[in-house]
This record gives C-alpha cells, structure tokens and sequence, in this order.
C-alpha cells in the first residue's frame, strides 16, 4: 500500500495474530472473557464504592478514584478486541479505531505511572506530615493534582499521536495483535526521527516525574516509619505503600520489556505480543484486589453494602 491517505475511513490494517493450537480457540476466548468481566466489576465496584460511601470522601480515596477508571479504559481498550479477532479470526481493523486504540492504550500507560506517583505523594503527606495533611491536602489541592494527572497523561499522548498521523502509510500490516505507536511508526515510509525522539522525552518525562515522586515519598516515608517507636504506625505504613510499590515495580518490568523488545531483532514475536498485553491485564487484575482486600476502609465499606444487601433479602 503506497502513501494511503490517512484521513481514509477504509484504510483496513492486517494485525499479527497468536498461533492457537487447534482446539485452543474457545478456551482461550473463554477465560479471556472471564479475566475482561472480573476485572472490569472489580474495577467498577471500587469506583462505585468510593463514590457511594461517605467515609471514603477524602483526599487518598479521590486520588485513588482514578486509578480503576483508569484500569477500565486500558482493558476495554485492548482485550474485547484481541478476544474478538481470536474467535472470529478477522485479524483487521480499520486505520483510525487502530489509532483510537492505540492513544487508549498509551494514555492508560502514562496514567498508571502519574495516579501511582499521585498516591505515593498523598501517603508521603499522611504518614510524614500528620499535623498538615488537611491543610496540604485540601480540596482545591486534591483536584490540582487529579487535573495535572490527567492533563499531562492527555497532552503527552497528544503530541505523539499528532505527529504520527501526519506520517505517509505504506503498509498495511501490523505486527502485533494490538495498535501501539512503535507497531504504527514502522507502517510509516516517511522520516520518523523526530516521533521517536518525541517518543523518547515522553517516556523520560514520565518516567522521571513518577519514579522521583514514588522515590522520594518512599524514601521519606521510610525514615518515618524507621524513627518511629509505634510498631502499630509502622505496620499501617508498610501495609500502605508495599502494594503500590508492588503494583509499581511490576508494572515498570513489563514496560520496560516491552520497550526494549521493539529494538531487538532476536525476541519471539509472540513473547512481545504476551508481555505487552500483560501490562494492560495484570494492574487491572490486581489494583481492586489488593487495595480492597489491603485498604481496611474499602474492606470494610464493601462488607458493610454486602451485609445491607444480604439483610435485605431475608
């Protein structure tokens, strides 16, 4: 396909598809039907919690709030897609939703890393600052930073994705079972030196803004929990922040992975494709399990509804 217009609605690319041993096909479909609705409900029903339950109206739990509506969005971007096209094995899409799906999926990308380091900076003020944390953490604060998440995560993934629709298409091929800018760059024909140095300071900014947030806010809360003779203080602590950590630090390996399997030759495709797809199924997994089961508020706003509702049938 030679310079294909990019405004064209029927401009269809070919995706790469897994190979599914025969017999395979409905399994897989099945149980990743079964990972897209537990993960979305679990998802949504922390959203629903925080928004119902009136003891769950403060700064921690309003910064939180972003994070399963950030998960839903990452998800339903990417697996209803991937587990349409193994099922109906079509394989295709049409150029502009494969755009929309890859903005989706870099805007969730950059929004893990910025609500992670958003949480950290709300613990750190918690834990570190007890005496100031109302009056730092206000509500006009509290919106400042849920604004600067989300406009920063949109204005950087703009900027990519900007440029790359001005690029000639001369290929219809994806290699990968999901749109992604590195996937869409090399469908290009035209000089992409200044998208992958775009590229580059995107990923550097929000590299360096999450993990020297999370670093000094852990570092700090730390010393804190080092200084302090409570042991009931440190094991509330640790408990708050080892999860985020852990959510972090998974998170980074996949990325990190990922990003790096773009510039090596010599990596199975179909391991690229497994390793990009668990960044955007293993977080939404995991944030409503572990902040429910690890969050005592949350915990116990859901058993206190379950409870009501339970009652209210007998």
């Amino acid at each position: 396909m030679e310079n294909t217009s990019l405004n064209s609605l029927s401009v269809q690319l070919s995706l790469d598809p897994f190979y599914i041993p025969p017999g395979a096909k409905y399994p897989i479909f099945f149980l990743g039907l079964v990972i897209y609705f537990f993960s979305v409900f679990c998802n949504l029903t922390l959203l629903a919690l925080i928004s119902v339950q009136k003891n769950l109206h403060k700064p921690m739990y309003f910064i939180l709030f972003s994070l399963p509506l950030n998960d839903v969005i990452g998800i339903t971007a990417m697996l209803p897609k991937v587990l349409s096209d193994v099922v109906m094995e079509t394989n295709q899409v049409y150029y502009p939703l494969c755009v929309l799906q890859g903005f989706l999926l870099h805007m969730y990308g950059g929004g893990v890393l910025f609500i992670l380091a958003a949480m950290a900076f709300d613990r750190y003020v918690a834990i570190c600052l007890p005496l100031q944390y109302n009056s730092v953490m206000s509500p006009r604060m509290v919106g400042f930073i849920i604004c600067l998440v989300w406009g920063l995560d949109f204005a950087l993934i703009v900027s990519l994705f900007s440029l790359q629709t001005k690029l000639p298409l001369c290929r219809s091929s994806l290699m990968n079972v999901f749109c992604d800018n590195p996937s869409l760059l090399k469908l290009t024909c035209g000089n992409t030196t200044i998208n992958n140095i775009i590229g580059l300071f995107n990923t550097a900014v929000m590299q360096i803004i999450s993990v020297s947030v999370q670093v000094f806010s852990y570092v700090k809360i730390l010393i804190a929990c080092l200084a302090t003779r409570k042991s009931e203080a440190k094991s509330k602590a640790v408990n708050t922040c080892v999860a985020q950590l852990v959510i972090f630090i998974i998170f980074e390996i996949v990325g990190t992975f990922t990003i790096l399997s773009h510039r090596f030759q010599n990596i199975s495709s179909d391991l690229q494709k497994i390793m990009g797809m668990l960044i955007f199924l293993v977080p939404p997994l995991l944030n409503p399990i572990v902040y429910g089961l690890n969050t005592s508020e949350i915990r116990n706003s859901f058993l206190k509804v379950f409870q009501t509702k339970v009652s209210a049938k007998f």
